[in-house]
């Protein structure tokens, strides 16, 4: 595939794959991202793309993207919905600074990489053990291990407090 042949291919379905998108998420800004991410793939993968199934592939790419994004989003805020902060026991001001730091809590796990925070989550909110972890992925434990430290450095540096 030319960059002439991307540009028009690009062109001619950017608008329906972004709308595809934007109909199932409500959000016009994560339908343009994960539109252009199919199209960014699609460019990835043009050698192996055979021209007459080209859109078909698109919005099968597109749909992956969203629906990984989609259970990213659950998952992340999962742990804060049920999570209940006891009231009765904690002051009004340990309360604003619980309810920061959930806010500073999300933010983090918004940022954070897809692979980290599959393993973070899995590990912290569903109590798996990290050979568990491996095999749901199909990555080794060492692998698990790394993406887990890494998660935890991502949160302690992105956590501080001022």
């Amino acid at each position: 595939m030319t960059r002439e042949e991307f540009k028009t291919l690009f062109e001619m379905h950017f608008t329906q794959v972004r709308s595809y998108v934007f109909y199932r998420s409500g959000n016009t800004e994560v339908a343009t991202d994960i539109a252009q991410e199919a199209f960014m793939k699609i460019w990835e993968k043009q050698n192996s793309v055979k021209t007459n199934k080209v859109k078909g592939l698109l919005f099968k790419i597109a749909n992956d993207l969203f629906i990984t994004h989609y259970r990213k989003e659950q998952r992340s805020f999962e742990f804060f919905n049920n999570y209940v902060f006891d009231k009765e026991t904690h002051s009004p001001e340990e309360e604003m600074a619980f309810e920061q730091l959930k806010e500073n809590y999300r933010k983090a796990l918004d940022g954070m990489q897809e692979r980290q925070l599959t393993v973070f989550l899995m590990s912290r909110v569903e109590n798996l053990k990290y050979a568990e972890i491996a095999e749901i992925i199909g990555i080794s434990v060492k692998a698990v291990e790394k993406r887990m430290k890494n998660a935890l450095e991502y949160l302690r540096v992105n956590l501080k407090q001022e």
